[in-house]
């Protein structure tokens, strides 16, 4: 009988498969180290966002089906869904992970299953968690069910993503797998593969890879274009109307805590076979810098004697607060190398998270000299170009997402510059 479920890590994947086991009528105790978020989800408010989660978070505690504290609890089933970032020297930091298992061990008992959820290098759970959670005393395989199932959603449609999207699980025997499997049928409408948990952890990796892959090829595209006299926007889009093409878009760098982290655990597993793979990284960890110096050429161009930049977008994508890995942190960071006045505004960051930050899109136009737009959040898409241009002292937009409605941009006057786009320059 699986009837009550433990969650370690109530983050963005954590919290939100809580509450749906929760709403579908399964017990679940949610545990986090984080006390502030516990006291949050206790009194029914949220520590992240993301469309959907704060009715479906009331909901699940109303029906008193989910229950938050920093400790653990016995239970039938123990999910997994901490951080697993990299280190500066890009290698897997899998703390998160081994406390987490090491968490746990105290709770487990015969016939329970063990789910890691966390994204993690091909053998985590084989090298990593199956030596710890054999400090139990209990037969892996046989009293303790072991699985891989990783979440495979994105912020902002977690919930439709959760339901609808088909889904991996890799278990150590065939018994974890089809285990695991009946758990989540318990609100997953998409189709569930089965296969074993290396398998499973490879095929999260290699989704997150090829889409990096992707996009580094899309800003290596920007960046030739830009010499050559093209928009590659407009380039990308008529080629992928050929049937056996799809160019993802560029932009100025990769963020999150998948697609800008997942590659590099295949290159610290095999650096000598993985080489588009790491230059893939290199390509996309070079962005930030690329559009740093083309924000200074352009102040050059103007002469603009200390230059004020209005950066627009923190988060790492659209319509999300999420901040992990965010290529604007790095953008800021050179420009502040170069020595160019800045300052910075996010419409869903609510609290002030760096120096720069204004927490009112005012503060941080007023007396810009360029605007620079790094995230394309549909609040800045319509951000009425006749109220900017009472506020900047300069009229100049560089769009490193090409967002902006260009057309009205420049009837207002803004001399409007987009990354990969040299037709127009």
């Amino acid at each position: 009988m699986m009837n009550k479920i433990c969650v370690v890590g109530l983050g963005y994947i954590g919290l939100p498969t809580s509450v749906m086991f929760a709403n579908n009528g399964i017990q679940v105790h949610g545990v986090d180290v984080n006390a502030t978020a516990v006291e949050k989800i206790q009194n029914k408010q949220l520590h992240i966002e993301e469309n959907g989660l704060e009715e479906r978070l009331i909901a699940a505690i109303d029906s008193g089906n989910l229950t938050a504290s920093t400790t653990p609890e016995k239970a039938d089933v123990f999910i997994i869904a901490v951080p697993s970032p990299i280190n500066s020297d890009k290698t897997a930091d899998m703390k998160y992970v081994e406390a987490a298992t090491r968490t746990i061990v105290p709770y487990l008992e015969k016939g329970n299953l063990v789910i890691l959820e966390s994204t993690v290098p091909p053998r985590t759970v084989e090298d990593v968690m199956l030596p710890i959670l054999k400090e139990s005393g209990l037969d892996i395989g046989t009293d303790l069910l072991v699985s891989h199932s990783p979440e495979r959603v994105i912020p902002g449609r977690v919930f439709e993503e959760l339901v609808n999207n088909s889904r991996i699980v890799g278990g150590i025997n065939e018994e974890s797998s089809e285990k695991t499997a009946e758990l989540y049928r318990a609100f997953v409408k998409g189709e569930i593969f089965l296969t074993d948990a290396t398998t499973a952890e490879m095929v999260k990796v290699i989704e997150n890879t090829y889409r990096d892959v992707n996009i580094a090829f899309a800003n290596e595209l920007a960046r030739v274009s830009e010499t050559i006299g093209v928009n590659v926007w407009d380039a990308i889009k008529l080629a992928n109307h050929h049937p056996r093409v799809n160019i993802h878009l560029p932009g100025p760098g990769v963020g999150g805590h998948c697609i800008a982290v997942d590659p590099w655990f295949l290159v610290e597993l095999d650096k000598g076979n993985a080489n588009i793979i790491h230059l893939a990284r290199k390509t996309n960890d070079s962005m930030p810098h690329y559009v740093a110096n083309k924000v200074k050429a352009i102040c050059d161009e103007y002469q603009i004697l200390n230059p004020k930049v209005a950066v627009l977008g923190l988060s790492f994508k659209a319509n999300i607060d999420d901040m992990r890995e965010s290529p604007s942190l790095e953008v800021i960071r050179q420009l502040n190398e170069l020595n160019l006045e800045l300052t910075a505004f996010d419409p869903h960051i609510h609290e002030q998270k760096i120096p720069q930050q204004a927490l009112k899109l005012e503060e941080a136009l007023k007396h810009a000299d360029i605007v620079l737009v790094l995230t394309e959040h549909e609040e800045l898409k319509i951000l009425d170009p006749k109220l900017t241009a009472n506020l900047v002292r300069s009229k100049i937009v560089f769009d490193a997402k090409n967002c902006l409605p260009r057309e009205a941009w420049v009837k207002a006057g803004f001399d409007v510059r987009v990354l990969g786009d040299s037709k127009h320059s």
